[in-house]
């Protein structure tokens, strides 16, 4: 039996399968599948090694998910990760995960996000713009652009603190709004593109050219570091497990809604990146202005008006996306105050809608001044591999309490153990070669950095209140 000490949230379960479906899809997809293959095409240097490199962050997503779903049914509790976390290993490593996903993970892709928004608003509209109106001390600005961006997040922090249903309903409303719209994507560039019929239009080849983003020493590193943006585009599976404490039947709902989300998900992103392929040759994929690939087909097929289409398209993706972050993420830091771990207030649940607003007004707070120090490129710089981390402490978790308790893990056979071995190996050596590649050594350090700063807070929260009783 589990013996974790977390309780879940009170609130009258409301979730069923196709809300949580749309959680875990909608807060999969948002602007990175508009915006990553560029790098990642200019990294692998073949139509054939590009689709690779998808693939592969796909199949890692994927195992992830699949293992994430025994997890979720043995402990479906608000809290998700940090609850398995705290299962296997104890507080430690569950308290610098709830630090790092506060500080790093969660609010800097809430910023990054928001700022795609307001990036694709000003297209339509030239006022919302990257032009400082403010010039602040410490390096930060204020434009247009981030203003519109703080806007979005507090309007969408104040819809999910009325309550749960009002989150999900926008949530369920949205992810449908951006599967049609990816599909429909997906149906011009493989319907009016021409270039996967046409003999020799595309280099299928799967050898890594010499030119190929500088990679002498061979292709397994190289597809380590392509897979950096297709890995981030298809993160935010697992924040459907931090509402474990709000969904009906959670033990057969999660792990359905993990399955089904990622697999409608990561099929979307393939058939779009095959739509890219499909009208754009390969060159101009990788020279795309400022990355916005999917702009440039929809310009390539339809003129200018393409701009357009694809601006409303990420403006509804990106939306989505930040109302099932915020809906999901709050309930970390709540998880983390009812074990002692973090101020009481974060705790606290609002007496009439029962959500943890004092968590979702300090994830607001620290997301808007990320907004104010850096661009979107920065804000993601070090977000993935400080996620991976915590993934391989998750499924080694996971096979750590498979071995204690293999009747109530499902851990009883060698089909069992295969996924979650199969995932540990695939994300440690991509994690490696992040820590030792030219282009991401420095962001992985620094997030290594920042996750073991949390460990004179854990102490010194220790000190200062001792008991992890629940909060009344």
């Amino acid at each position: 039996m589990s013996t974790t000490t977390t309780p879940t949230i009170t609130e009258t379960k409301k979730l069923g399968l196709f809300s949580a479906i749309a959680i875990v899809s909608g807060s999969m997809i948002g602007s990175g599948i508009f915006l990553v293959t560029p790098d990642t095409a200019r990294v692998m240097g073949t139509g054939g090694l590009m689709m690779a490199a998808w693939a592969l962050a796909c199949v890692v997503t994927f195992l992830g998910a699949r293992a994430y779903s025994k997890l979720a049914a043995y402990l479906p509790q608000a809290g998700g990760q940090y609850v398995f976390l705290k299962e296997a290993f104890g507080p430690i490593p569950a308290f610098l995960y709830g630090w790092v996903f506060f500080w790093i993970i969660q609010t800097g892709v809430l910023a990054a996000v928001s700022m795609a928004f307001a990036k694709y608003v000003g297209v339509l509209w030239p006022l919302i713009n990257d032009s400082p109106l403010v010039i602040l001390p410490l390096g930060l600005s204020i434009s247009t652009e981030k203003l519109l961006a703080m806007v979005c997040l507090a309007g969408l922090t104040w819809i999910n603190s009325r309550g749960l249903t009002y989150g999900a309903l926008l949530q369920n409303v949205f992810t449908v709004l951006k599967v049609a719209a990816l599909l429909a994507l997906i149906g011009f560039g493989l319907g009016m593109g021409n270039l996967i019929a046409t003999p020799g239009a595309i280099d299928w080849s799967l050898k890594l050219p010499e030119s190929a983003g500088g990679f002498a020493q061979g292709l397994l590193p190289a597809l380590a570091v392509a897979t950096v943006g297709p890995l981030f585009s298809s993160d935010s599976w697992a924040y459907v497990t931090f509402l474990g404490g709000d969904v009906k039947n959670p033990s057969k709902t999660l792990p359905q809604a993990l399955f089904w989300g990622t697999l409608i998900v990561l099929s979307l992103y393939l058939l779009a990146n095959l739509a890219y392929l499909n009208v754009l040759p390969l060159s101009a994929i990788q020279t795309a202005p400022q990355d916005k690939v999917a702009a440039s087909m929809f310009s390539a097929l339809v003129g200018p008006i393409g701009s357009t289409c694809i601006s409303v398209l990420i403006m509804v993706s990106t939306f989505g996306c930040l109302n099932g972050m915020l809906l999901s993420g709050a309930r970390v830091f709540y998880a983390l105050a009812k074990d002692g771990l973090l101020f009481k207030a974060f705790a606290k649940l609002d007496p009439k809608t029962q959500t943890p607003n004092t968590s979702l007004l300090a994830q607001l707070g620290w997301a808007c001044c990320l907004l104010l120090s850096g661009s979107y490129s920065q804000l993601l710089g070090f977000t993935i591999f400080t996620a991976l981390v915590f993934y391989i402490a998750t499924i080694a978790g996971l096979m750590r309490l498979g071995k204690q308790n293999p009747e109530a893990l499902q851990m009883k056979t060698f089909g069992d153990w295969l996924v979650p071995v199969l995932y540990l190996v695939l994300v440690c050596g991509i994690a490696g070669v992040l820590l030792v590649a030219p282009q991401t050594a420095t962001t992985s350090w620094i997030g290594l950095g920042l996750t073991f700063m949390g460990l004179p807070f854990y102490f010194w929260m220790q000190g200062r209140q001792k008991v992890t009783a629940p909060v009344v």
